[in-house]
């Protein structure tokens, strides 16, 4: 199957596969897996951070930051289009009782900060206490400036706020602007790592903090069901994934490009060239076509999307120049069937 539903569904490079076949493995929630507790170290030092978690999920990795850094009857702000709140199941106020103000999310992706200065609320017993600002980079494939962060970065300091970075796919975002991932996760108190996106590794992401909030997520993460046991199976491909695919990412993003610019020649396709940042295509369809059809059609041919008349094409590391290549034109024919 030729899959542009998203990052999400790399396999894991034969590497990695060899590494998981290899890995020392001991009882993660003793802090005995040796595999767990190298992937650990390395990440924190890699990207400047006292300590680091290895979870199941982004999903876990955000919301065991969010608990770690608010109580109950907090608040944290954060864009509408944020993973953490709109894709993650309400968690923070399910399992935190952690309130979210979601803003407005510009054309590329941020959020104003004078939205984010007048969405804090003041002290005052009517309303929730405002403790964190959370951002996403890259968030629908755009890259969040340095600029940015370091304006965003000195406005959470100067308004008593911590901020936290869902970097599902931060690597990209690195990448896209010729920097270390360092450089970006340095603006922020807490940072979210995906490693089963664009990265390869099969299941797995890495929470960075201060030794505090470690051992408070640590905590959470074993009160929520997520500790794990010998982990370093994971741990040696999640390992890899930060030392051996984040370079790789370009190619991602070169064949986005390509995709981008060979669906501009359809009629029936709305794409804006320009927006294409990382490895995420937006092309839009022509009303008179039905995004059900569409998909049902490419799924016979052997090619997965979403159907949607706003479809969201994902490049990763199984997604080959051949392929993009077989997708125009096998859409080509599916249109002329969906119409």
């Amino acid at each position: 199957m030729i899959d542009f539903r998203s990052d999400t569904v790399t396999k894991p490079t034969q590497a990695m596969r060899a590494a998981m076949a290899q890995a020392e493995v001991g009882d993660d929630v003793y802090g005995d897996d040796p595999t767990v507790n190298s992937l650990q170290d390395m990440a924190a030092e890699m990207f400047g951070f006292d300590g680091a978690l290895f979870v199941s999920s982004g999903t876990q990795a955000n919301l065991l930051a969010l608990m770690a850094h608010c109580e109950r009857g907090d608040e944290y702000l954060c864009g509408q289009q944020a993973h953490n709140y709109k894709f993650e199941g309400g968690g923070a106020a399910v399992l935190g009782s952690i309130q979210p103000q979601p803003l407005i999310n510009q054309a590329d992706g941020s959020i104003l900060l004078s939205d984010i200065d007048s969405a804090i609320k003041p002290d005052d017993i009517h309303f929730a206490r405002t403790r964190l600002l959370s951002l996403e980079n890259t968030i629908g494939g755009k890259v969040l400036g340095q600029d940015y962060l370091a304006q965003a970065q000195t406005l959470a300091f100067n308004r008593g706020l911590k901020i936290h970075l869902d970097g599902a796919r931060v690597a990209n975002a690195a990448v896209a602007q010729g920097i270390a991932i360092a450089d970006i996760t340095q603006y922020f108190d807490s940072v979210s790592i995906c490693l089963s996106k664009g990265l390869c590794a099969p299941i797995g992401s890495i929470l960075l903090g201060d030794e505090r909030l470690i051992a408070k997520a640590t905590r959470w993460r074993k009160m929520l069901g997520g500790g794990m046991r010998q982990a370093g199976i994971i741990a040696a491909a999640a390992k890899l994934a930060i030392t051996d695919q984040v370079e790789r990412l370009a190619e991602d993003h070169h064949n986005a490009k390509s995709l981008a610019l060979l669906l501009e020649d359809i009629a029936e396709l709305n794409v804006d060239v320009e927006s294409v940042q990382t490895n995420m295509v937006f092309a839009k369809l022509a009303e008179h076509i039905n995004p059900s059809m569409l998909a049902h059609a490419l799924s016979r041919k052997g090619i997965l999307i979403s159907g949607s008349q706003q479809l969201r094409l994902v490049t990763h590391n199984n997604i080959s120049c051949h392929d993009i290549n077989t997708f125009v034109h096998e859409l080509k024919q599916a249109i002329l069937l969906a119409k």
